[in-house]
């Protein structure tokens, strides 16, 4: 995937992961729609980043923001080549969190990339190609101690990008799926920390924290974007979570009694 010359969108793009993917898209000659629900960060940032991006605001779970994005891509810059699923919530809690809460953080870390695919996959199946990245996180190929529903809709998010390449793999939709563990963003220091299960979400901080370095958004937008151009699917941007990642499948009681001890160690 050659990324100069392409369309693309980022979701979440107003801060974070999402505003150094879009920076950095700018700098390799791409054209960027910055979706995100903070419309005036995003469209601050777009300002910075010239004639090349432009800023759509709104809730990215909501279909009908993610068709203004295409379309608005489509009218200032042209069909959309790469769409960026990267907009997400974190946030501890346990079985005991309220179905609201399950409802919430399933539709912004999973529901909003099948809506995006939706939209976009006859498109990219009637030009013969396309490019879909999803944001997912290493708790999507582990776990996240301190929080359910981040994990389980990680794992999810994991999942749809699996099935996404299995079925549209051979006509011409790239999938790339990011698992990074921890990143300097609001996600990381906000979402946990402004929990209202704030045991469950110190866990979850101290998990990330202890379990490998946190990477400045920069960092890991720049492997990111190397795994595009690689077209790889499973990007990490901390590499020692293949290491893990083949440990859990080779012994799961082995690994699950590792995670168990590990948690111990935390809270103690």
């Amino acid at each position: 995937m050659e990324i100069s010359g392409r369309v693309a969108i980022v979701t979440g793009a107003g801060a974070g992961l999402g505003a150094a993917l879009a920076s950095r898209l700018v700098a390799a000659g791409a054209r960027v729609v910055l979706a995100d629900l903070d419309g005036e960060s995003a469209a601050a940032l777009a300002r910075t980043l010239g004639s090349s991006a432009v800023a759509v605001a709104g809730d990215m779970t909501d279909e009908t923001v993610i068709r203004a994005s295409i379309e608005r891509a489509e009218a200032d810059f042209g069909p959309v080549d790469l769409y960026f699923a990267n907009a997400g919530v974190g946030g501890g809690g346990g079985e005991a969190t309220t179905d609201q809460e399950w409802a919430a953080t399933l539709e912004i870390n999973v529901m909003a990339h099948v809506r995006a695919a939706r939209l976009l996959v006859p498109g990219w199946l009637e030009r013969g190609n396309g490019y879909f990245v999803s944001t997912a996180s290493a708790a999507g190929l582990l776990t996240q101690l301190g929080s359910a529903p981040y994990s389980v809709s990680k794992h999810a998010a994991v999942g749809f990008a699996e099935w996404l390449s299995v079925t549209y793999g051979d006509r011409g939709i790239r999938v790339s799926c990011v698992c990074p563990m921890g990143v300097d963003t609001q996600l990381l220091y906000g979402d946990f920390a402004s929990s209202r299960y704030p045991a469950e979400a110190e866990l979850a901080m101290k998990a990330v924290t202890s379990a490998g370095p946190v990477l400045s958004p920069d960092r890991v937008a720049e492997v990111v974007l190397a795994g595009v151009a690689d077209e790889r699917f499973l990007i990490l941007p901390h590499p020692e979570v293949s290491k893990m990642f083949q440990q859990k499948g080779s012994d799961y009681d082995r690994w699950l009694h590792g995670m168990r001890r590990f948690q111990a160690s935390l809270l103690a």
